[in-house]
């Protein structure tokens, strides 16, 4: 960096401790006004921690901080807002039954007349979005947005209260490819009219995308800093685990035997009465991972829905490991799930967890009634603990604390406690939805290793990922969908980012098609 260099954030030795944990370990950092900065290490390094510290909601227990050169010490989130420093959080502070216009006023209304507040802040929001593409519906309720248009929102909503310096947490980390890549847009308009932006994430390719400097944190301490066009993937993951990672996905082929899935003209409607699964048809059998690729919200969350119970299909069948679930049949989630069938749902915290819950009663969630975990009318706490403590050893999940409520554990350690839950059982039949979703780059090389090492043991795998790179790394065959429909199968071996991306857009591309049929395509049906 220059010397000469004008600073938007200073650091200096800074601490912080959470009883036996020590979260952050005297913190030095710069960051240069006018920029893009990432902050990158594992799950549990301290990363959030050290920006909620900048943001007021914890406090450091030793150290100083300077903004514009000035010294900060801000009491709360308000005095961090009024220094010019907005925070948009992994998981949206919205309240989704208000609008968009509602929510970004909310808490910084002008007097009590909120209709002259509203209408001062549509000319300003206005003016706000033209100017860095974050175009939203603002009279739209905030619930009936994708995800992508709810971080616009947020970020507005730090724009609206004069942020000049922005801090984003995993900020595409519930985003598709095209969102992320609209989002990369809007920061590089907002780093060129002078905004700081500082980003914590673990996706390497983003944040050599965009960023200008990145930080690297390991156990709570800073461990380098680096000038991004300096360094490469193979560098920034050393550091962030302390080993060299292998970024590459290692596998033999595959030797797939009998169908343990089958699904034969599946539809689902939904509440509205909208068709969201279209007469699928698939298998998936023993030894091979099937991944389906597709955008957000083209089926692929109700397809898992149906395979695991939670959904009830309008007609067609599902074989899944010798039983046949039809509407008819009934069956719940428990049921499915005692047929041998594991379910990593997309949603950790609507499927997977619940908050309140210690991790060792989150550990055995589904699998309360097992008689290993029991004894005669009472629950056996010390297996549950035993069995807990050895999967949180095996999967590295941190803090190692069994007794630890999960809404303590960052996102990408709350995904590892989900995904060894159910690994763990053995299941005959895999079903996996966005199973890196917040995790490291330490955590996804073993949970891609643990999920070729359950193909090798002649599990069924079906895989949802919005990730393309994680579908074909890991994926024997691919299904892609396309609004609730599956409009094409390709191998591996076939597969790349431009074909899936044209057959994700409902075009089949020339090497695949077939020369017997006519391709019906029109740039209208794309659009």
């Amino acid at each position: 960096m220059n010397p000469t260099q004008q600073f938007a954030i200073e650091l200096q030795q800074i601490d912080k401790r959470f009883g036996a944990v020590h979260a952050n370990r005297a913190i030095d950092l710069k960051v240069p006004a006018g920029t893009i900065h990432g902050i990158i290490g594992e799950n549990g390094a301290g990363k959030s921690t050290l920006m909620s510290i900048i943001y007021g909601f914890y406090h450091a227990d030793s150290g100083e901080m300077l903004v514009n050169h000035q010294p900060y010490k801000p009491a709360n989130s308000q005095e961090a807002i009024s220094a010019g420093i907005g925070m948009v959080h992994q998981h949206f502070m919205l309240v989704e039954t208000f609008t968009v216009l509602e929510n970004i006023v909310l808490g910084a209304e002008d007097g009590w007349k909120l209709n002259e507040s509203l209408r001062a802040a549509r000319k300003k929001l206005k003016a706000l979005a033209e100017d860095y593409g974050l175009e939203v519906p603002l009279d739209e309720v905030v619930g009936n947005l994708p995800v992508g248009l709810q971080q616009r929102v947020e970020i507005l909503k730090a724009l609206y209260r004069g942020a000049k310096i922005l801090i984003l947490d995993e900020p595409t980390g519930v985003l598709t490819p095209q969102e992320a890549d609209h989002l990369f847009k809007i920061l590089d308009k907002l780093r060129a009219q002078g905004t700081t932006i500082m980003i914590i994430t673990h996706k390497l390719r983003e944040v050599l995308a965009i960023t200008d400097n990145v930080s690297v944190m390991r156990q709570g301490a800073m461990v380098e800093h680096v000038v991004t066009a300096e360094t490469d993937k193979e560098q920034l993951a050393e550091l962030m685990v302390g080993r060299k990672v292998r970024l590459k996905v290692e596998k033999q082929a595959s030797s797939p035997k009998k169908e343990l899935i089958k699904v034969n003209d599946l539809s689902y409607f939904d509440d509205a009465g909208v068709e969201r699964v279209k007469s699928a048809n698939f298998s998936v059998r023993q030894g091979e991972v099937v991944g389906i690729a597709g955008v957000s919200g083209n089926g692929q969350s109700e397809l898992l829905g149906l395979l695991s119970g939670i959904l009830t299909p309008h007609s067609g069948s599902i074989e899944l490991n010798g039983k046949t679930i039809t509407p008819e049949s009934n069956l719940c989630p428990q049921q499915v799930r005692a047929n041998g069938v594991g379910h990593i749902p997309e949603d950790r915290h609507k499927q997977g967890l619940i908050n309140k819950f210690e991790a060792k009663e989150a550990y055995i969630l589904g699998y309360h009634n097992k008689p290993e975990y029991n004894k005669g009318l009472l629950q056996d706490k010390k297996a549950i603990e035993e069995a807990c403590q050895t999967s949180m050893d095996k999967w590295d999940v941190r803090p190692n604390d069994t007794n630890l409520k999960t809404a303590n554990f960052s996102g990408g350690n709350q995904q590892k406690l989900v995904i060894a839950r159910e690994m763990e059982q053995d299941p005959d039949v895999i079903l996996i939805g966005q199973p890196t979703r917040g995790v490291d780059i330490g955590a996804i090389e073993y949970i891609h290793q643990q999920v070729i090492a359950a193909r090798d043991a002649d599990k069924a795998v079906l895989l949802v990922s919005v990730e393309l790179d994680e579908i074909l790394a890991l994926s024997d065959r691919i299904l892609v969908v396309f609004d609730g429909a599956i409009v094409g199968e390709v191998s591996a071996k076939q597969a790349d980012e431009k074909t899936l991306g044209l057959m994700m857009a409902n075009i089949m591309p020339d090497h695949l098609k077939n020369p017997t049929q006519q391709d019906n395509t029109t740039q209208e049906d794309v659009a």
